[in-house]
């Protein structure tokens, strides 16, 4: 896949761990990792507005599209 998540490296900037980012956001630690990782096919808007509202980003400090 061509799009990278950067969530971890914005969590470590923060330095918020992932239990916290994880009830900040309302989601479970398991999917957190999901998409820190990489693995998720996809991702609600509504997640990622609360992810950055949490870590103090934007979309773009977590996502990146990478040729290839």
């Amino acid at each position: 896949m061509n799009i990278i998540v950067n969530l971890d490296v914005m969590m470590a900037k923060r330095k918020m761990r992932s239990i916290d980012l994880a009830k900040k956001v309302g989601i479970t630690e398991q999917n957190l990792s999901i998409l820190k990782t990489g693995r998720a096919k996809a991702i609600r808007f509504s997640t990622l507005e609360a992810i950055c509202k949490a870590l103090g980003c934007q979309p773009g400090d977590i996502l990146a599209y990478k040729e290839g």
